[in-house]
């Protein structure tokens, strides 16, 4: 397997700047997962926020063609969109310090982007 190129999931990244995600990270799991390739993780600052985020992530997807389910939907914590290849998952600020995803896939080559603010 090949590391990922980060071109390849700028419209989402960008489309989570553009709604003030914040600590967004792209996490590469392509020599570490056979599930997924990279998950993009992106932290909500409020309730609104998240579906704000959840809805632009999937405007990006659907621009890219892509097919997605999200689970979650309704969770205060943490929404999940699995786009197959690519898993993004939008967090409350607790839901991402309990699921602590970059703790738990350390071994992976993370890249981080600055918030648009």
């Amino acid at each position: 397997m090949t590391s990922i190129t980060t071109r390849e999931y700028m419209p989402i990244i960008e489309a989570l700047q553009s709604k003030h995600g914040q600590d967004i990270c792209l996490i590469d799991l392509n020599e570490v997962s056979g599930f997924a390739d990279a998950f993009i993780i992106a932290t909500a600052r409020s309730e609104i926020n998240a579906h704000t985020l959840r809805d632009a992530a999937e405007e990006a997807l659907d621009s890219m063609g892509l097919t997605y389910k999200i689970e979650g939907e309704t969770s205060a914590r943490w929404c999940l969109i699995d786009a197959g290849h690519i898993v993004i998952h939008i967090f409350s600020r607790l839901g991402r310090e309990f699921y602590n995803l970059e703790r738990l896939w350390g071994d992976a080559p993370t890249q981080t982007f600055e918030s648009s603010e």
